[in-house]
């Protein structure tokens, strides 16, 4: 089929090889041919971040990418950050801070603060609202999200130490 593009890419630690329509999305990669579902798609514009995955550590918007950009390069989805299930210090931070309400922006915020503290393994709070500022939450008025990501910060530094 001449609208076919093969792909091959790290999702998740693990080798990918697919043959996908030329015009499928990032987020339809992940979630209808993957099955990675985690990773949410809610304004399809690139505006509200639930789609947020990491692409080489960097946060992208997967709803504004073809899947066929990712050839050659690593994704990390929410389903990739913890290791034998168990939760990374950032996500047991989100559920003892009550950072999550709802849970739909939780997988893109993560992402997006995941990226940030990898960067700045320490940030001050205004760090942390820009990191974040590509992500929507409705639900917690951010105060909870922003204490997660700083205890995350520590933790993390705890544990090099």
């Amino acid at each position: 089929m001449p609208d076919q593009v093969t792909i091959e890419c790290i999702v998740n630690g693990k080798q990918v090889r697919t043959s996908i329509p030329s015009g499928m999305l990032l987020t339809e990669l992940l979630r209808d041919v993957l099955g990675l579902t985690g990773t949410k798609v809610a304004c399809g514009k690139g505006e509200c971040g639930a789609c947020t995955v990491l692409l080489d550590d960097e946060p992208v918007n997967a709803c504004l990418m073809l899947a066929a950009q990712v050839n050659g390069h690593s994704i990390v989805t929410i389903e990739g950050l913890a290791s034998d299930n168990e939760a990374t210090a950032l996500q047991q931070a989100f559920v003892e801070e009550g950072a999550i309400q709802c849970g739909y922006c939780t997988p893109g915020m993560i992402l997006a603060a995941e990226a940030l503290l990898r960067r700045k393994p320490e940030p001050s709070e205004e760090e942390i609202r820009e990191g974040i500022s590509g992500n929507l939450c409705r639900c917690t008025g951010y105060t909870k999200i922003i204490q997660a990501v700083q205890k995350a910060g520590v933790l993390r530094m705890r544990q090099k130490a």
